[in-house]
Order: C-alpha cells, then sequence, then structure tokens
C-alpha cells in the first residue's frame, strides 16, 4: 500500500510543475493557470492614431465688415441687401469661428472718410501675428479704360471718381496693414486687376500648418468686370459653407472651392474669383478660419 501511494505523489509532481509555469514567445508573455488568472499581452508595435496638429496661432483675428445700402447720389442706385448680407456674414464670424466682436468693425453705409479711418485704425492695431480680414457689400466699378476697379462709398458721386476708394489705394493700405494672413472678400464689381494671375486652384490638401506659416494676401469676389446681382448668391452659398463646415481648420481656397460652382449655377454665369494679390507681400500661404471650441 505504501507502494502506490508513493507511486501516485511521483505521478503528481511533475503536473504541478506544468501548471505554473510561463510559456514566452517574442510578441507576448502569457501566464497560464497562474494566480490571479490573467492574460498580460506586450505588443511590439504602438498602434497608429489620427492626429491633427494645430497651427502655432500666436495673434487675434480682427475683421473690417462694410455694407452700403443707401448713396446720397440720386444717380446711383440704392441697394437692398449688402447691410443685411454684411450682418448675417459678420454674426457667423462671431458665433462659429474665433472672431471676437470687439476685433470687428462693422460700417453701414459709410463715408469714403470713414472707410480710409477704419483702415488707419487698423494700422495700429494689427500686429505680424495677427490675422486681418475685409468685408465689403456694395456697389463697385470697372473702368475698362483705365483698367481700375473701384468701391463706391455712400458719398459717392457719378460724375467724378474723387471719393471711389480705387483698388490701388485698397492695396496701399493691404501694405501698411502688416498682419500675418490677410483676407478680401468683396461681393462687388472690382476687376481682375487685383489678382495675381495663377490657376483657380491649388492643392487644397496641403498642410494647415505649412498654409499658416505662410504669410498670405488673399481675396475672393463675387464677380470679375461683370455687373453682379443685388440678390448674392456668393454671399448666400459662402455663408452657408460657413454654417455647415464642420473641420477645425478650414483654409480660404479650400471655402471658395466648396461654393464656387453653386454660385456659377445659380447666378446666371457670375464666376466669382480667387487669387493672391498682387504685389502686397504674399507668400503662398492661406487665411485659416479656426472653429470655436
Amino acid at each position: 500500500m505504501k507502494k502506490l501511494i508513493l507511486f501516485m505523489l511521483v505521478c503528481l509532481i511533475p503536473s504541478v510543475y506544468v501548471s505554473a509555469q510561463v510559456v514566452r514567445s517574442s510578441k507576448a508573455t502569457i501566464h497560464i493557470n497562474s494566480k490571479p488568472k490573467s492574460t498580460i499581452i506586450s505588443q511590439t508595435t504602438t498602434p497608429r492614431t489620427t492626429m491633427t496638429v494645430a497651427p502655432s496661432i500666436k495673434g487675434r483675428y480682427y475683421a473690417l465688415v462694410i455694407g452700403i445700402n443707401d448713396y446720397a447720389d440720386p444717380e446711383i442706385s440704392d441697394l437692398d441687401k449688402p447691410i443685411q448680407d454684411a450682418q448675417t456674414f459678420c454674426n457667423t464670424l462671431t458665433s462659429r469661428y474665433t472672431f471676437n466682436e470687439e476685433n470687428i468693425r462693422f460700417l453701414k453705409n459709410p463715408t469714403y472718410a470713414e472707410i480710409y479711418s477704419s483702415f488707419e485704425y487698423f494700422k495700429k492695431r494689427v500686429t505680424p501675428d495677427d490675422n486681418f480680414l475685409i468685408f465689403y457689400a456694395g456697389h463697385g466699378n470697372w473702368d475698362k479704360e483705365s483698367e481700375i476697379g473701384y468701391w463706391l462709398p455712400s458719398d459717392a458721386r457719378k460724375t467724378t471718381t474723387r471719393d471711389w476708394l480705387r483698388n490701388s489705394s485698397l492695396k496701399d493700405f493691404l501694405k501698411e496693414i502688416r498682419s500675418k494672413h490677410t483676407l478680401l472678400i468683396s461681393d462687388a464689381c472690382f476687376g481682375g486687376s487685383i489678382f495675381k494671375t495663377r490657376a483657380a486652384f491649388s492643392d487644397a490638401s496641403t498642410a494647415i500648418n505649412m498654409l499658416y506659416e505662410l504669410p498670405s494676401r488673399k481675396a475672393m469676389t463675387s464677380g470679375t468686370m461683370t455687373e453682379v446681382p443685388d440678390q448674392s448668391a456668393f454671399i448666400k452659398y459662402m455663408v452657408e459653407r460657413l454654417m455647415n463646415n464642420t473641420e477645425k481648420y478650414l483654409s480660404s481656397e479650400q471655402l471658395f472651392s466648396s461654393f464656387r460652382l453653386a454660385v456659377i449655377n445659380n447666378s446666371g454665369g457670375v464666376v466669382p474669383q480667387y487669387g493672391e494679390i498682387q504685389d502686397v507681400g504674399d507668400q503662398g500661404g492661406d487665411f485659416i478660419f479656426i472653429l470655436k471650441e
């Protein structure tokens, strides 16, 4: 009997040892039947994660928003929608994007002097780290003979260009306002001479960081040298895209490309324009709209 018990004990020893052994491989360490019972897996690679790297943004976002409905000269027809369009655009900036109300000047039916004064105001405040947006809705004019485009302030006279704001004067202001990025949005006939000759689009997938790092002076307009309608498809579809946008960082070129065809198809053939403003310091970057948290 004693021999039988001894034989059984000898048989049990290997099985006890095996129940506590560790099996190892190059990819994992698995404990079998250890106490507490658990499985530990050490991976040799780190899982990939999608990461959006924010641009290094130091400055503020400023905006000058201009809407002109009423003109003092009876020979210049009044408009119905520009102030309303400008207000809608302004509300979109402050409600969805990183524009604070205190950094926006909204001019309703301004005179030439008031527009000039506002550019002087921003010239003193905007720094090389800041971003500056200009929005204009109102009458514009293109002089074919001199090839000069104009905005018409509320005190403009049809018989003289003395109080018209010419595109060359606007470009001078843009040189003086030394922002990191400047974006001009004009819902008026302004003329193609403000743009450099370039393709309408570049690669919209270019890294946001690279676009933000390089200074930019961009513009988008509702038309070329043709008259644009008071009921603006340009503003309608641009604001719609800004309101529906879900991208944290949206470049002005991406914005323009998202609504350009909608404007052409719904405005009687008016072709909106986008490009670099000539001779005011564009270096290939872009204005970036940033959604609020």
